[in-house]
């Protein structure tokens, strides 16, 4: 089992930023990809943004179109944290956040991936 604890989320004004973080317990956090997923109210989950597992010498990164350019993935496997940094915020970017992680790279990307943790609230106001 895989326990993930989101945190870092908040109110901040229109052109702001945040950082995310996902806290990873269990087994080898470093063999699992890991993502990020929003829901805003009253619409479906989406897609935010995923990075690969440790092998390798570089990760794989992926974001979705309405976040390239402002959103940045990374993780630091000696601490089993993953980020999300948010930079320029907009109010379309409000929603509650979820990380997700498994070993496959695509599941975690079409959002069946094993574990998720319980999301945090960003708000950006305008």
């Amino acid at each position: 089992q895989v326990q993930l604890v989101e945190s870092g989320g908040g109110l901040v004004q229109a052109g702001g930023s945040l950082r995310l973080s996902c806290a990873a317990s269990g087994r080898t956090f470093s063999n699992y990809a890991m993502g990020w997923f929003r829901q805003a109210p009253g619409k479906e989950r989406e897609f935010v943004a995923a990075i690969s597992w440790a092998g390798g010498s570089t990760y794989l990164t992926y974001l979705a179109d309405s976040v390239k350019g402002r959103f940045t993935i990374s993780r630091d496997n000696p601490k089993n944290t993953v980020y999300l940094q948010m930079n320029s915020l907009k109010p379309d970017d409000t929603a509650v956040y979820y990380c997700a992680g498994d070993f496959q790279f695509r599941t975690v990307v079409d959002g069946t991936g094993a574990y998720w943790g319980q999301g945090t609230q960003v708000t950006v106001s305008s």
